[in-house]
Formats: C-alpha cells, structure tokens, sequence
C-alpha cells in the first residue's frame, strides 16, 4: 500500500528538522534563524544556512527519508565488516556518476564542526 503524500512529506519534513536541530545543538554559537528548514515542496536546498553558519559548515543538505534504500543494506555490511572502533563507509557509484560517501548522520555532523 503507497504512502498517502502528506504522510510522505511529514516524513520528510521531521528529517529536515532534526537536521537543522542537530547543527544548532553542535554549533551553540548559531541562532535559530542562521539554520532553516524550508517549507516541503520548496525549490532548492531543504536545510537553509545563512552566512555565519556557512563559515562553520560548507555543505548544503537534501533530505530524504523513505520507506527503503538500498544503502542501508550496505551500510549493515560495512558495518559488520569494520574493525572494533571503526566508522563504517560506503562509497557508491552509479553508472555515468560520481561516486559518492556514505556515512552515519550523526558522525558527519560532528566531524564538520570538530576544530
């Protein structure tokens, strides 16, 4: 059975909060209004970050959270293949693309605001 639209937006609009909720809670400095998550059907990047947030994080986000990607079974497998302590990555690659990294939320996160 499909997803009714507005289930699958909410769906999409709590991840983009809890986006914008984690950087406010990495980067204390920051202030409500320098990380936005924007209204579901907007063009263009789904967690908005003003200037001053840019200078602690050089990234712009898309957000998608839906029933089931594929990744994940990879990521489970670099998971259980990775060495006590290590974080686990996956790089992906589809035809005539460039590959990409994929890692846990909450790690990249800090990572990109360490000092």
């Amino acid at each position: 059975m499909a997803i009714k639209t507005s289930s699958a937006k909410n769906k999409g609009r709590k991840l983009q909060q809890w986006t914008r909720d984690r950087i406010l809670e990495l980067v204390p400095t920051l202030e409500p209004d320098d990380v936005k998550s924007t209204s579901m059907g907007a063009g263009g990047e789904d967690v908005q970050l003003s200037p001053a947030a840019r200078k602690h994080i050089p990234l712009t986000f898309e957000c998608k959270a839906r029933k089931g990607i594929s990744v994940y079974g990879f990521y489970d497998q670099a998971g259980d293949n990775a060495p006590k302590g290590m974080e686990p990555v996956v790089i992906l690659k589809a035809d005539r693309k460039k590959p990409l990294a994929l890692v846990d939320a909450e790690f990249f996160l800090k990572k990109m605001v360490e000092k």
